[in-house]
């Protein structure tokens, strides 16, 4: 009998989409757990909606695609795109009713603690007034009714908009009329309701009460909200282009208009306005999801968000550590050059790596700085202080990677913004997403040219370093300065070093370094996140 392992046997893996909704369900735990704080319970519940909302935008219209062509190639569990395709969204409609179960038992809760979520009927006659004036004053000017008829075409339904799909007749006559409203995102979704602090009501249920002013002389036979998720995968034929920033421009408009992977939709809605939706965003029955509650339950953070006097209900505020050699009020350079500092997010405050291009930008001794971006803050101090450096007279090479998913506006703006700053800017890799989050100062010193440099595992992001966990290392060691001398060269020119000293890269270096050291006691050594492959 041979001892050898048939690494194909499809009974050895499990599918990757199917594993991801099961992380999803355990985030669903945490909104079921009583022990956590109620309003962080309600947050999590949140999260669990924006996940779905991603996974279907990328990953299962990944599975459309190639169910579309009918790719035959199974997955390593043995599974095929359709096949995928289709278990994915039976495990998904599990999982919604999982999530409007864990709604429904802490709506009463939140009544309970006073926090309220009513529905038209529970207002008072001070409520009724006032959502009534809301919607003349503020919201009436801003709605736009879309008939749908032999004249006027189904209108073309944003991604993750909420609209309202509304069947009327005129006089006596029992013809049906179509018409579709997008309920606008200018407006806060959640709307605070006068004399009782924590009282709220969802917008599309105050346009829903008043829409029949926006069909004078009609009459209204139903209405129901719905939101689609479209395929909003980016498709760049980097090889095929010789401006990857136009082209990313480019694909970033058509994919607004990816086709529809997900219909959700109100429960009560009536079986002529499903199978007009149905028809007209020609969306398969396993994509539709009849919903038993409000749509879309992102709109639980802002609840969280706008809910008064329940600190005690939210998890208790964390201050984070600051080392004083790494503050404003002290060189970091002299901090970094004395020994390593190994940073622990969120526990450690992320100001010091602000800092450390902030000294940078305005050191009279810094030659050049030269760093990698993949997510930044909508109002980045990091990128500020990269133009400061350049009109400061700096060499500053920056690479953006415009194809960081759901960033590539955001990346392409700033890309840009560093360009006109004086900084050069890289796009970059054909074939590769740069995942590798790593700053290099370039310094003339006493005794010679010295590199200091910063490398961890977290987005150059201000704002998610707050509650994202990773870690990051400060150090002036020799060698790994050489080698992030290299990456930068590999990055921006031709050059592919022989070997690298104490670093290693994916996608060739990170998988062999593993194999070879994996003998107990395991020798680590110094680590950048991943060139990892497209």
């Amino acid at each position: 009998m041979s001892d050898k392992i048939n690494y194909n046997n499809f009974d050895y893996y499990t599918n990757r989409e199917l594993s991801w909704l099961d992380f999803n369900d355990r985030v669903l735990e945490e909104a079921r757990d009583e022990s956590n704080p109620f309003l962080e319970r309600l947050s999590f519940l949140s999260i669990t909606q924006s996940n779905l909302d991603e996974f279907f935008m990328v990953r299962v219209a990944s599975l459309a695609k190639l169910a579309a062509v009918n790719y035959p190639e199974p997955e390593a569990s043995g599974m095929t795109a359709e096949e995928q395709l289709k278990a994915v969204n039976q495990k998904a409609h599990v999982q919604l009713t999982k999530q409007y179960q864990t709604l429904d038992n802490l709506l009463p809760d939140c009544e309970q603690l006073g926090i309220q979520l009513k529905t038209v009927k529970q207002l008072s006659d001070k409520q009724y007034q006032f959502i009534k004036t809301y919607f003349h004053d503020d919201l009436y000017p801003v709605l736009t009714p879309m008939a749908d008829d032999s004249s006027r075409p189904f209108p073309f339904i944003a991604n993750d908009t909420l609209n309202l799909a509304i069947q009327l007749k005129k006089g006596g006559n029992d013809e049906p009329l179509y018409a579709t409203l997008q309920i606008p995102d200018v407006f806060p979704r959640v709307l605070r309701l006068p004399d009782d602090d924590n009282a709220f009501i969802l917008i599309e249920d105050v346009v829903k009460e008043f829409v029949s002013q926006l069909f004078v002389n009609y009459k209204i036979k139903s209405s129901s909200a719905f939101r689609v998720i479209r395929d909003m995968d980016l498709d760049v034929a980097e090889e095929d282009t010789s401006d990857l920033l136009k082209e990313v421009q480019q694909q970033l408009k058509l994919r607004e208009h990816g086709d529809v992977i997900r219909l959700e939709v109100e429960s009560s809605i009536s079986k002529k306005l499903l199978k007009r939706l149905t028809t007209e965003l020609n969306v398969d029955a396993f994509a539709i999801y009849e919903v038993p509650g409000p749509l879309d339950l992102t709109f639980l953070k802002h609840v969280v968000k706008e809910t008064n006097g329940h600190d005690a209900l939210k998890y208790a505020k964390f201050k984070a550590y600051q080392p004083k050699a790494l503050s404003a009020q002290n060189n970091i350079f002299d901090a970094i050059s004395q020994h390593d500092w190994l940073m622990q997010h969120p526990y450690d405050k992320f100001d010091p790596v602000v800092e450390f291009i902030r000294q940078a930008a305005s050191d009279p001794d810094t030659l050049a700085i030269k760093m990698t971006l993949y997510r930044v803050s909508g109002d980045s101090p990091i990128i500020r202080y990269l133009g400061q450096a350049a009109q400061n007279g700096k060499q500053v090479t920056v690479l953006v990677e415009v194809k960081a998913r759901f960033d590539e506006q955001n990346n392409v703006h700033w890309a840009k913004k560093l360009e006109t700053m004086g900084c050069h800017v890289i796009y970059g890799l054909i074939g590769l997403k740069t995942h590798c989050k790593l700053s290099l100062v370039v310094r003339r010193e006493t005794d010679g040219i010295r590199r200091y440099m910063h490398m961890g595992t977290g987005n150059y992001n201000d704002a998610t370093a707050h509650f994202y966990t990773d870690m990051g290392l400060f150090t002036a060691d020799n060698d790994m300065g050489i080698d992030a001398t290299n990456i930068f060269n590999m990055l921006s020119g031709y050059s592919r070093p022989p070997f690298f000293h104490e670093l290693h890269i994916s996608p060739e270096g990170i998988r062999d370094f593993i194999d070879e050291n994996w003998t107990p006691p395991f020798k680590w050594l110094r680590m950048v996140e991943p060139l990892t492959c497209k």
